[in-house]
């Protein structure tokens, strides 16, 4: 709007009232009535407060031009609804000046003015109260009238604006309506009450039901005023705590029009938000929801204010397809004896002269009580009569807003008498005196309503520092009537005065929801993510848009919607669904399919050893056992049987004991067994040699230098084994690395060096016999042991430097079962080198077994 027509629009709300006349001098001014604004109802009292309603929801703006003088502003479309809560305040007057009791001696008065349920038309019916009950009395310009108190407006925007205009007269206001939060605030308005609860408690009750029902996704619309817009920001802030997200936010215009209804219904018809919060007072939704159904959108579940969730002009049968299901939170319900019958005494035969009252039948009944050119109505027969059915203007069983209206004349009244009865010398103002009862003024009354405290109906009124009242709503839901229509149901209650989290009671089983349906509806952007999943914000989109990933391996989320997947303890890992942690399967070297490969090998290995041996002690006098000390081929066949068996240590759940006997046993054996076979290599070298001219090694080679050579040899082996096990032994390790979803239970070997000394020190053994059986592999002689011995270490040292690699490369289990393997592999290899060729000639070739044949001297 220009600043031109906004300037022409307020001058013709106050040109409407006065006429200020300045061609005189400025001691001859004169202020005169240009146009009458005459309350709806008006009774002189003792005292007078006013009431400010919404008597009509329309407003037909002049045309804004800046060419002539704009014509005065009109409402149209009457509401019998607020008309009714106009009637509550005259009956609660009367009711108080019958009352011996509250207020004796005195009566109050009013003046009802209609606010056409606009800021602008509630300033004009301010403006026009503020000019004292005779409108027609020339000296209304001189004096101020003489109202302690307001009721109204409806609207929160109507409310600042009367507030403002009310504040510098300290004229207190209790409205029945207003529930914005932003009037809460003292600085700002001084002077305002109000029986209804602020939005600050609404918006945290609307939050509390979108988390109850698991609404993440919702739309919110809002009407163009302070009410929509501080109420959005509200849900908005207590939506931050929240895991609920607003998809979109529309404004519904305070002069609706139907294109921006359009677009406003695109965004809604476009969007996925299936629940749609709804700040907005019945004025406005009412031209909305009209292109709402023309448009034939469905499938909205609304979630209503208490400005419009008990709105009466919206229980009609044809609204139940589009707003069937409806939820919200309603001011609480009262309880008004004589309401019926003092309604049904509102006709127009008693108000002959009232327009309010023609337009009341004309509105519930479609014709006029007084037909003329200008309402082109039927006339009525005259037997109308109000009945129940009028539900507009007759719904006495659930008073909400008609009963906050009952509270607030009564506030007045308890705060007034309370005034007055006062005691000079006792009192709250300066000097401890007393208001005058024929001169009271606004401020001091205001002092009274500040401390006012009453029950009525069984229920304490009083207000707060802030001037708000208690918070306690009644959850309502539009059900479906026996005739069709739409039934207001009170399925719950939020009571702000409760711990938090205890505040609402919903009643879920007798709700149907929009659509006709039993089920909760679903918004939500995006689906829950189920356990074992974790949600994954989609870039730039709300919190409540995401995607459901699955939780890594060793990670597990057993709840919905989980924001991270939890990582499982270092000895559980997660199930294949990723929802629980399961104890990790614990792997070794066991007696299954490859544990019973290696025992069977070993044991066999070791069988065959002692068999050898046997055979040897059998035969321990031929020549073939004889030859080259026959100590040395016993000494062989025990160790190789120890090797044999000290793989057996290999298998079964390492402990400390058996790992530290695993290589000590297994480097000592083998080093035994491979010190023997050295000692059998010198000996064969220095048989041969010995049968030259001038040599006598033998001498220093006999049986006694023999077994120094193997114990010491084998005492080195020993030495490294014992420093070991002092040092940094072995012992049992729990490996998770190399396959998280296991533990391999296996042998640390504690110190790598001292396991590699043992090693290469078997390895140098081996080399050094290898080379000394390699000189006397061509020495003379059929039966020469030295290409035996040579071919022995040949696969002993292959066998162990392919041991290697494979060792290192091998996990957990498998590294125990390459050296089990290893040690069966070399120890199989030294058995049949050495004494299967022997064996053969004891067993199969007696004949052989000759010195004479050994030797190479048998004759031809």
């Amino acid at each position: 709007m220009t600043s031109l027509a906004l300037f022409s629009l307020l001058y013709s709300v106050f040109s409407s009232l006065f006429h200020i006349t300045t061609a005189a001098p400025p001691t001859a001014s004169k202020c005169t009535l240009l146009n009458s604004f005459q309350p709806g109802f008006v009774i002189q009292g003792d005292y007078v407060i006013g009431g400010i309603f919404p008597l009509h929801f329309n407003l037909n703006m002049p045309d804004l031009n800046g060419i002539y003088r704009p014509p005065p502003i009109n409402c149209s479309g009457f509401d019998p609804r607020a008309f009714r809560w106009a009637q509550i305040m005259r009956l609660a007057v009367e009711e108080i000046n019958q009352n011996p009791v509250l207020l004796p001696n005195h009566t109050l008065g009013y003046k009802i003015f209609d606010s056409c349920g606009y800021p602008l038309t509630g300033q004009r019916a301010v403006l026009s109260m503020l000019n004292g009950v005779s409108e027609e009395n020339s000296s209304m310009c001189t004096n101020a009238s003489s109202f302690l108190a307001v009721i109204g407006p409806t609207g929160s925007a109507q409310s600042i604006v009367v507030s403002r205009i009310l504040q510098p007269f300290r004229i207190p206001m209790i409205s029945y309506a207003a529930s914005c939060a932003c009037l809460s605030d003292r600085q700002k308005y001084p002077t305002f009450f109000r029986v209804i609860p602020s939005d600050d408690y609404q918006v945290k009750a609307i939050a509390r039901m979108l988390v109850h029902f698991n609404w993440t996704w919702v739309g919110l619309l809002r009407g163009d005023h302070d009410y929509g817009r501080f109420a959005a920001k509200g849900l908005l802030r207590e939506l931050q705590e929240t895991k609920v997200c607003v998809a979109y936010q529309e404004m519904i215009p305070l002069l609706y029009n139907h294109q921006g209804g359009l677009r406003i219904m695109k965004v809604m018809r476009s969007s996925t938000a299936k629940v749609v919060v709804v700040f907005a007072a019945e004025g406005e939704m009412t031209p909305f929801l009209r292109d709402y159904m023309t448009q034939n959108i469905t499938g909205i579940q609304w979630v209503a204010s208490e400005a419009w969730i008990t709105a009466s002009v919206f229980s009609g049968r044809e609204y139940y397809p589009y707003l069937g299901g409806t939820i919200g939170f309603g001011i609480k319900k009262g309880h008004i004896s004589r309401l019926g019958d003092f309604l049904q005494t509102i006709n127009p035969e008693r108000y002959p002269n009232n327009v309010l009252v023609h337009e009341l039948w004309e509105s519930l009944y479609g014709c006029s009580p007084f037909p003329s050119s200008v309402t082109q109505m039927p006339p009525c027969s005259g037997q109308e009569t109000l009945l129940e059915q009028n539900s507009a203007y007759m719904n006495t069983s659930s008073p909400r807003v008609a009963y906050n209206v009952y509270k607030a004349v009564y506030a007045i009244a308890h705060s007034l008498h309370n005034l007055l009865l006062c005691h000079p010398g006792r009192g709250p103002f300066q000097n401890n005196s007393c208001a005058q009862s024929n001169n009271i003024h606004p401020w001091q009354l205001q002092h009274y309503l500040q401390e006012v405290n009453f029950q009525i109906a069984g229920e304490e009124v009083d207000f707060d520092a802030k001037g708000d009242s208690v918070p306690y709503y009644d959850i309502i839901s539009w059900q479906r009537g026996p005739e069709g229509n739409i039934e207001f149901v009170n399925v719950g209650l939020f009571d702000g005065t409760k711990d938090v989290g205890e505040e609402l009671l919903i009643q879920e089983d007798g709700i149907m929801w929009a659509g006709h349906q039993s089920e909760v509806p679903v918004s939500v952007c995006s689906a829950s993510c189920l356990p074992g999943f974790r949600k994954a914000v989609r870039r730039r989109e709300p919190i409540c848009c995401f995607d459901c990933v699955p939780c890594d391996s060793g990670k597990i989320s057993n709840q919905t919607n989980s924001v991270d997947c939890t990582i499982c303890p270092e000895d559980f890992w997660s199930n294949n669904d990723r929802t629980a942690c399961i104890s990790k399967k614990v792997e070794y070297l066991t007696f299954d399919s490859l544990g019973i490969a290696l025992t069977v090998m070993s044991v066999v290995g070791a069988c065959f050893t002692l068999a050898v041996c046997g055979v040897f002690f059998c035969h321990r006098h031929t020549a073939i056992v004889r030859v080259n000390n026959s100590e040395l081929s016993f000494f062989i066949l025990f160790a190789l049987t120890l090797c044999f068996l000290c793989s057996l240590l290999f298998i079964g759940k390492p402990t400390y004991w058996s790992c530290m006997l695993r290589h000590t046993a297994f480097s000592i054996t083998f080093s035994l067994c491979i010190s023997c076979i050295l000692g059998k290599t010198l000996v064969v070298l220095a048989a041969f040699t010995a049968t030259r001219p001038g040599h006598n090694i033998m001498k220093w080679l006999g049986p006694k230098q023999q077994r120094t050579i193997i114990s010491s040899c084998t005492l080195v082996q020993v030495v490294i084994c014992a420093a070991w096990l002092i040092d940094v032994p072995p012992f049992p390790s729990r490996n998770t690395q190399y396959e998280h979803s296991k533990i391999i239970l296996e042998c640390s070997v504690g110190s790598s060096l001292a396991f590699w000394c043992v090693l290469g020190y078997i390895g140098l053994q081996a080399c050094l016999c290898f080379v000394l059986a390699f000189m006397a592999r061509k020495l003379p002689g059929n039966f020469n042991e030295a290409k035996f011995i040579t071919f022995s270490m040949l696969i002993f040292c292959a066998v162990w430097l392919a041991f290697i690699p494979a060792y290192i490369s091998s996990p957990g289990n498998y590294a125990d079962a390459v050296e089990s393997f290893a040690i069966l592999a070399s120890s199989f290899g030294l058995l049949f080198c050495l004494f299967a060729p022997k064996s053969y000639i004891i067993l199969l070739k007696p004949e052989k077994n000759t010195k004479q044949h050994l030797m190479g001297k048998e004759k031809k």
